[in-house]
């Protein structure tokens, strides 16, 4: 007897794990952790919201019920991505900037 192979994912980006700290992120095989403290905007969204993420490029998330994208490359390496906040006009070692 043969086992079936399993089949191939049908999700090229998808939330694994979700802390108080941040959530887990996997993408292209590799598991990424997403600090809250490096990327806040993501602290108080909805589980549903959070779990909702797209890979439209293969170097581009988008989670559109937040309305929030970022680089891949920013969760990667956020520290070579300073996030200057508009409202207290303080730099956070960070991604993007939100639209």
């Amino acid at each position: 007897m043969t086992s079936v192979q399993h089949g191939t994912s049908i999700s090229a980006v998808e939330v694994t794990n979700v802390s108080k700290h941040g959530f887990w992120l996997l993408m292209h095989d590799q598991e990424v952790f997403v600090p809250f403290e490096e990327f806040p905007w993501f602290r108080e969204a909805p589980i549903g919201k959070l779990l909702n993420v797209e890979l439209p490029s293969p170097h581009h998330l988008y989670w559109p019920d937040l309305d929030i994208d970022l680089a891949v490359e920013s969760l990667l390496h956020p520290e070579q991505f300073p996030l200057i906040d508009r409202v207290g006009l303080t730099s956070h070692s960070s991604t993007e900037e939100r639209s």
